[in-house]
């Protein structure tokens, strides 16, 4: 497929008249920080403790409304993920209305209703302001979580965990929050298979009955509205919500001490070829602490964009990334620090120790004017953007009252920017940035690159984490037994698959699987006709369209492939491999493709021990192929090829092998999960039908 870049050129415009008038020797000062006038905020609080907050905003004739609950929930314990899936069991129906038509008058104002575990917010049109408070309060006093909803979120957790599973993105994340708050914290707290199963309707019902009360909920309004037609709404609407006394979780705070020194944390990746790594620890930092102006310019300077130091260093000095950044979060139940880059295996311990290079040099470099200003002038740029939402004005108003901020914080918040000095970087450095005492999170190939980092924890060891969280031991790669060569594991795995004579015996075949990818059902079918023609179309359902994806076609000496309309021949090294894929009998004879195989150990897939062998074909391109050492079956393969956008590593894991009836024994996988640079898509077999008498015509 061809692919179209679009370059956009920026002209620079040059004043010479005042050329010869400035003396460029001397820097400008910079201004003083403008005056902030935030828009007005009216608030009254209901008897049941509702706080409502309301700004006016004549522009559009639009409203926007949310409800966010100030609270501190019970650990999810046993059932972690639960409050993700409110935002969809909280839209499931209400004691007045079903599913249905809760999702039909949504639409029918042409409105936004999106719910989640601590509130929510609303859209629409002026003419329909009655209407969404209406709706807004039925859903926060009579919402009602059914079974079969709760099922349908289950399944979907369950999907989406699969197709994080070799995610290197997800799997950070999932270790940062482990390694950094613990299980004893909600930011700790990682949903797996084996929680999302556990979860009951009970434990859902109990949450939304226990937390969605008024006396701990505030609620901003903004938009074409005023507060003399606004309030006898709200009290209309929401004066019979009642309150109830809610229990509050006490957590603590993950402190970073002196005895707290660096740990590497290794969450191993199949067939990565490059690494994601994330230096991180908590912080004990809240939203009212005076100090939070001072860190966020000092991060700025940091890593906070491409000026920052960490992106000049990694990428711009020594191109070993594309982006490297850090942040400081301000948050009332944890903040916390990271410093996180994607990089190739080979410079991976280059980079963690430039991270760690330029986090130590803040501690003890004062900053250039040059920088520090900068990074005032672009935490301005962002804040005063930020004005033109008057939802961020409301939002203001409600972080001062739930977190105890000083009254003119937003007010001043320029001016108080504009006011840090070098001396206070280094005194925020000192106190935040902490090479010396951080979790070293990386997610990559635990191979090339794993050992590599034991220099950088404090005891020299690393521990090793599951994709979600999951400390686990990890074992070398062993040696195969003596006597067994690669020949010996290939003519196991032909005779597990049926033996030559099933095999043989196989002249067409049908298989069709059903999937998914990315909530759209797939249908991939499948067919073979000996000697070596194939047919594959991978169809779908979207917006209740039946849709081709992909399709390929092959006669046995051309063909062709298909992409959202645009068809394209087969040639070169498309026709070879299609060819030897097309071939049903290809595994009887390697040596017609010029395959060898060399047997390299053994290594443990999913608990059981595998032979694993490198097969190297005429192209030299090599893939791993893993054969159980007891059955003989082929259980994964991982194939790297270059992409456009870089290398990309494919695992395919196969499992489920059944005998398919009326052909002597031959089995084929019926569960297919592959991974690679998106997410992981898994099919499952429907239907295989062998020698049912596939014509030619199919492969025009």
């Amino acid at each position: 497929m061809k692919k179209i870049t679009l370059s956009i050129l920026a002209a620079a415009l040059v004043t010479t008249g005042w050329a010869q008038k400035l003396d460029r020797s001397i820097k400008p000062k910079p201004g003083p920080a403008p005056e902030i006038k935030l828009g007005k905020t009216e608030s009254f609080t209901l008897p049941n403790g509702l706080k409502v907050f309301v700004v006016e905003n004549h522009k559009l004739p639009t409203l926007s409304v949310s409800i966010q609950l100030d609270i501190r929930p019970e650990l999810e314990g046993d059932m972690a993920g639960y409050q993700d899936m409110m935002s969809d069991l909280l839209l499931a129906g209400t004691a007045k209305r079903s599913k249905d038509k809760l999702n039909a008058e949504i639409d029918d104002m042409g409105a936004n209703v999106n719910v989640s575990a601590e509130g929510i917010n609303a859209s629409c049109l002026k003419k329909y302001e009655g209407k969404i408070f209406d709706i807004v309060s039925d859903i926060s006093m009579n919402a009602i979580i059914p079974q079969s909803e709760l099922d349908v979120q289950k399944k979907k957790a369950l999907s989406g965990l699969e197709t994080q599973k070799n995610n290197p993105d997800a799997m950070v994340r999932n270790v940062s929050a482990v390694v950094n708050f613990g299980k004893n914290h909600p930011y700790g707290e990682v949903a797996s298979e084996e929680t999302i199963s556990k979860i009951t309707v009970e434990r859902c019902n109990a949450y939304y009955q226990k937390y969605y009360r008024p006396n701990v909920a505030y609620m901003a309004i903004v938009g074409d509205i005023t507060m003399s037609e606004v309030k006898p709404l709200i009290e209309k609407y929401f004066g019979e919500w009642k309150k109830q006394d809610v229990p509050v979780a006490q957590y603590s705070i993950p402190e970073v001490t002196a005895t707290k020194l660096t740990k590497v944390a290794f969450a191993p990746r199949i067939g990565a070829v490059q690494s994601v790594v994330s230096v991180t620890y908590p912080l004990d930092l809240q939203p009212n602490n005076p100090d939070v102006i001072k860190a966020r310019v000092t991060n700025t300077i940091l890593g906070g964009g491409s000026q920052g130091r960490l992106f000049l260093d990694l990428r711009e000095k020594h191109a070993w990334t594309y982006g490297a950044y850090s942040s400081i979060k301000d948050d009332e139940l944890g903040g916390s620090f990271s410093a996180t880059v994607k990089c190739r295996n080979a410079v991976s311990d280059s980079a963690i120790q430039a991270i760690l290079d330029e986090m130590r040099m803040m501690q003890t470099d004062r900053m250039n004017d040059t920088a520090l200003q900068n990074s005032i002038t672009y935490l301005s740029g962002n804040f005063a953007i930020g004005l033109e939402d008057p939802k961020r004005v409301a939002q203001f108003a409600i972080n001062i009252d739930r977190y105890h901020m000083p009254a003119d914080f937003y007010q001043n918040y320029l001016k108080n920017l504009s006011a840090v000095t070098s001396g206070d970087v280094l005194m925020m450095a000192q106190k935040y940035i902490r090479p010396d005492h951080a979790n070293i999170v990386v997610a990559g190939s635990r191979e090339e690159v794993a050992a590599k980092l034991a220099k950088f924890s404090a005891d020299g060891k690393i521990d090793y984490y599951s994709n979600v969280g999951k400390p686990i031991t990890v074992s070398d790669a062993k040696t195969a037994p003596a006597d067994m060569t690669a020949d010996k594991v290939f003519k196991k795995y032909v005779a597990a698959m049926g033996g030559e004579k099933a095999i043989s015996g196989i002249k067409d075949m049908k298989t069709v699987s059903t999937g998914e990818i990315q909530g759209i059902p797939i249908t991939i079918t499948e067919l073979k006709k000996a000697p070596n023609m194939l047919k594959r179309e991978v169809a779908g359902i979207v917006q209740g369209k039946s849709m081709t994806f992909e399709k390929t076609v092959f006669n046995g000496s051309t063909g062709y492939q298909e992409q959202q309309g645009q068809k394209q021949d087969l040639k070169d090294d498309e026709l070879a491999e299609t060819r030897e894929e097309a071939d049903i009998t290809g595994d009887l004879h390697p040596e017609k493709y010029h395959i060898v195989r060399e047997l390299k150990g053994m290594e443990n897939i999913e608990g059981n021990d595998a032979y694993l062998i490198e097969a190297t074909d005429s192209r030299k391109k090599t893939t791993k192929e893993y054969y159980d050492a007891k059955s003989g079956l082929l259980v994964r393969r991982i194939e790297t090829q270059e992409g456009p956008r870089g290398t990309v590593t494919a695992i395919t894991d196969y499992k489920d092998y059944q005998e398919v009836p009326g052909t002597s024994g031959y089995k084929v996988p019926y569960t297919v999960s592959q991974q690679g640079a998106g997410p992981t898509i898994t099919v499952k077999v429907q239907s295989v039908d062998i020698n049912k008498g596939v014509t030619d015509a199919e492969f025009n």
